[in-house]
């Protein structure tokens, strides 16, 4: 039997990236946990507030492999991802692949909205304001729905090209492979 190749492992998400990543997941699910408010659900919305700001500007002018520009592809090729995806035949991407990077974007811009009207909410000026409430609620429950999609994404994905996503994003690093994009 013939020795198999060599792995070749590349780092593919910096530390910085996985940090404001878990930090993120984890303000947010405990912003969604303490919903009714208090001192735990605000420094949960602030602290989110603090990672998606540093993401989306580093997603904007930050290193090239994080930039936003290097995995988020346009709706042709997101569509064609989605019908490789339903029949089973997707590609391998190294980085994000098309369909995840729109979730990607969707989570921060979410993430970011909710805490944005969440802080409105406590200051003077919009203290009790219905309007706000139910517009920090109508922002922030598509969350909800959407992180177990995305985790469900990285689950599906994981399995589909024998990698553990997760894993990938702790220590930042995935195997090459010839046929990656």
């Amino acid at each position: 039997m013939p020795d198999a190749a060599p792995r070749s492992f590349i780092r593919i998400w910096p530390l910085w990236q996985r940090a404001l990543h878990w930090l993120l997941a984890a303000a947010v699910l405990l912003a969604l946990f303490t919903h009714s408010g208090g001192a735990t659900h605000e420094a949960a919305g602030w602290v989110a507030l603090g990672a998606t700001v540093l993401r989306l500007v580093l997603g904007g002018f930050g290193p090239a492999s994080a930039r936003f520009a290097a995995f988020v592809r346009g709706p042709r090729v997101t569509w064609r991802h989605v019908r490789q995806l339903l029949s089973g035949a997707a590609p391998r991407y190294l980085n994000h692949n098309p369909l995840g990077a729109w979730m990607v974007l969707a989570l921060l811009l979410l993430a970011a909205a909710g805490s944005i009207s969440g802080a409105l909410y406590v200051t003077d000026r919009f203290w009790g304001e219905a309007w706000l409430i139910a517009t920090h609620a109508a922002l922030c429950w598509p969350l909800a729905v959407l992180v177990p999609l995305h985790v469900g994404g990285v689950v599906h994905t994981s399995r589909a090209h024998h990698e553990n996503l997760v894993a990938a994003m702790w220590h930042g690093r995935k195997e090459q492979r010839p046929a990656d994009r």
